[in-house]
């Protein structure tokens, strides 16, 4: 039996090496509080000079009554509250600057981009070449028909004329789907349709936008469902996608006929905590270790620091894809590398805050009314997801009884459904046959 004395030996050093690892921790983020509240300078200066319509960061706005009023429309206050008290006390110090230098403490958003750190390349400001403002909000579509001999050969007992539209994650495109699933069109033999979100892949990234969860929804309405007359069809969608795919659900149940959410991120609020800063904490928690966690920190924390990692890589992202063909030896680079670029930082920030942690606040509503509507739901997760935790499913669960869970054995976040697409379309098409 353990003696007391014997506990407290084996105990100890996990215990110091859990205290080193938190001062540790609590040092490296104090550095980038000091960091980004310089880069607010930085940026404020360039922007001055370089934009005809500077757009105004966050590190001296409060979340006043305007945006409360705004609030149920996915305008989130993690947008303006990450405390540290470093970083208060240094935006403080900013507020002061600001004032003597007689500048806006709150800019109104203006213009459409690309801004001077974003990419101007052919395929990124595409959409600024078309004509006529209602073509500028249109998202990039991708629609995947049935072949003739598909439909030809599959018995109508087993299948149904509701279309597919797949919606994917963040810091993702269309070709998450395109790319994978699609090519088991065959497996799925109806129409198929994937959507590049606002401010991602090849679909608008206007500067003017917040980016909130109805800003998403209205634009795959105004895209997709309203101009394709789309009278029935099932939903797909990853990660940050169900957020926006249960909302459209929520919208248009008459439309939906299944809904099938792939590791979907659900926090349900805390006696202490909103939804919003239960997501923040969550999925972006101020720690070192895993790399994929401290990275989501970086880019949900600090607005500057992500501008500058996105002015690296994004705008700069035709380099790399270059450098890495050249390493590789292949001709194409991964699909997820290449998603990862194809984005602006305003959108990618705005999108974060307003609808992974503004759109967790109306996830409840959105549960409801698609409980309500009777709309079938499955929900699949990958055991090993360290982004997103299989803990999510659970909570959704709870909320819709209903609701068919499968849990994956050895996939992650992304794996989920890339190497295992035939099984996937399989999945999904045995779903689907349910509902007739």
């Amino acid at each position: 039996m353990p003696t007391l004395a014997g506990l407290a030996r084996s105990t100890w050093p996990r215990a110091a090496i859990d205290a080193a690892s938190s001062a540790l921790a609590a040092a490296v983020f104090a550095f980038l509080d000091v960091v980004d509240v310089l880069l607010c300078f930085v940026y404020g200066f360039l922007d001055g000079v370089l934009e005809d319509s500077p757009v105004s960061c966050y590190c001296h706005r409060t979340f006043d009554d305007d945006d409360a009023a705004e609030d149920d429309e996915g305008v989130s206050d993690t947008l303006y509250v990450r405390r540290s008290p470093l970083r208060d006390a240094l935006t403080r110090l900013v507020r002061r600057v600001v004032r003597r230098t007689g500048a806006a403490a709150k800019a109104p958003l203006k213009g459409l981009s690309p801004r001077w750190s974003d990419c101007g390349c052919a395929s990124c400001v595409e959409w600024l070449r078309n004509s006529g403002d209602d073509a500028l909000a249109r998202l990039h579509v991708v629609v995947k028909h049935p072949a003739p001999q598909d439909a030809a050969g599959t018995q109508q007992s087993e299948r149904d004329d509701a279309a597919a539209v797949f919606v994917h994650g963040f810091t993702s495109s269309s070709s998450f789907w395109t790319e994978t699933v699609f090519r088991e069109s065959a497996v799925l033999n109806r129409r198929l349709f994937a959507v590049d979100l606002l401010g991602f892949g090849r679909s608008p990234k206007p500067a003017n936008c917040l980016y909130r969860l109805k800003d998403h929804v209205d634009a795959i309405e105004r895209s997709l469902v309203e101009p394709m007359d789309l009278k029935s069809f099932h939903l797909v969608s990853h990660s940050m996608g169900c957020i926006i795919a249960l909302a459209l659900a929520a919208r248009n149940p008459a439309r939906v006929k299944s809904i099938t959410l792939v590791a979907p991120p659900y926090f349900p609020p805390c006696e202490q905590r909103a939804a919003s800063q239960v997501a923040l904490s969550r999925l972006a928690e101020k720690k070192l270790w895993p790399p994929l966690l401290f990275g989501s920190a970086v880019m949900s924390w600090y607005e500057h620091i992500g501008r500058t990692v996105c002015f690296v890589v994004c705008r700069n992202h035709l380099l790399w894809e270059w450098l890495v063909k050249r390493l590789t030896g292949k001709r194409d680079v991964d699909v997820r590398l290449r998603d990862l670029t194809k984005h602006t930082h305003h959108s990618a920030w705005h999108t974060m805050h307003n609808v992974i942690c503004g759109g967790a606040r109306l996830q409840d509503r959105n549960l409801e009314a698609v409980q309500a509507a009777g709309i079938p739901v499955q929900l699949i997760h990958g055991v090993k997801d360290q982004v997103v935790p299989v803990e999510c499913s659970n909570h959704l669960k709870a909320k819709l009884p209903r609701a068919e869970v499968s849990l994956v054995p050895g996939c992650d976040h992304a794996t989920v459904v890339l190497g295992r697409e035939k099984g996937f379309a399989h999945k999904l098409r045995a779903f689907w046959i349910t509902m007739f």
